[in-house]
């Protein structure tokens, strides 16, 4: 059956494009925060475990809510790990950096994220996808106060 939702084909290929941009993003930071969660050491390493945790919680969430944004627009999400990467912006961390690299890392993709979502508010406008305008709001606010919290560690 055919998808009427009062947008039209090529606009929610190109609003799909930008969440599947969103996705890619939101996966490595995801993958990033849980590897620093995993790894960290040193004076700060409750608080610092206690925070990746909960960020990485977030993330995870928000996984769900872009990829059936995409779905519901009539459009596979990618869901592999080249797929991913191919998407993101958001440079992969395979070491292991001291707890402020790390911090500092974090700030730069929460802030990467921040960033894609709003290109993706933009072109979500321009369609009248009230839906993915609100979805990518939620994930800019998001990451703009995880960024600043970060940013305030390293003060």
């Amino acid at each position: 059956m055919g998808i009427d939702i009062g947008i039209a084909k090529k606009d929610r290929e190109a609003i799909a494009k930008g969440l599947s941009r969103l996705l890619g993003d939101s996966y490595t930071l995801y993958l990033k925060t849980h590897g620093f969660h995993w790894n960290i050491t040193g004076t700060m390493f409750n608080t610092l475990h206690l925070m990746f945790e909960t960020q990485y919680n977030e993330l995870w969430l928000s996984l769900d809510q872009i990829a059936e944004r995409i779905r519901s627009l009539d459009v596979m999400a990618p869901g592999s790990g080249s797929q991913f990467a191919k998407l993101s912006s958001i440079k992969e961390e395979t070491g292991v950096p001291e707890w402020r690299e790390m911090v500092s890392q974090l700030v730069d993709g929460h802030e990467t994220v921040a960033r894609t979502a709003r290109e993706l508010f933009q072109i979500a406008d321009k369609a009248s996808d009230q839906p993915t305008a609100d979805l990518a709001t939620q994930r800019m606010q998001a990451h703009e106060k995880t960024a600043w919290m970060l940013r305030s560690l390293l003060a």
